[in-house]
């Protein structure tokens, strides 16, 4: 049995925004016991989802949770925006692929970050990354 419960849902408008995520989940991350390096690997990865939210929707949001699974506790973060959605979700996920004026590191490097990476998108709908990272 898992359980989830909200902590914060930052809005992504400006770039001030994406520091704020960072440093909310860095937070979040140390309360629950993430390693030093884990939280800066889970600070980066919110960084890459958020600036994704910038570049391709200009807006939303990301929330991020406390989660616990059969006795191990976890972060889950959920980058959300209404903007264009992703045509090929595989190839956005591969290293170097880009539609914007990136290094095409983003998902990917971020998929590599965390234990779990979910993509949900719909064309001109929006899209929802969801990734979690358990305590080790």
């Amino acid at each position: 049995m898992s359980s989830e419960g909200a902590d914060a849902t930052i809005a992504i408008e400006r770039d001030l925004d994406i520091v704020t995520a960072r440093q909310r989940g860095r937070d979040l991350a140390a309360s629950i016991g993430f390693t030093r390096t884990d939280q800066t690997l889970i600070a980066t990865a919110i960084s890459e989802v958020a600036r994704n939210i910038l570049a391709y929707a200009q807006r939303g949001e990301v929330v991020l949770r406390i989660i616990e699974d059969v006795g191990r506790r976890g972060i889950l973060i959920e980058a959300r925006d209404r903007g264009p959605g992703i045509v090929d979700v595989e190839l956005a996920l591969r290293d170097g692929y880009s539609t914007g004026n990136s290094l095409g590191l983003g998902l990917p490097g971020s998929r590599r970050m965390m234990d779990d990476l979910t993509v949900d998108t719909e064309l001109g709908t929006g899209t929802t990354v969801t990734m979690r990272r358990w305590v080790r």
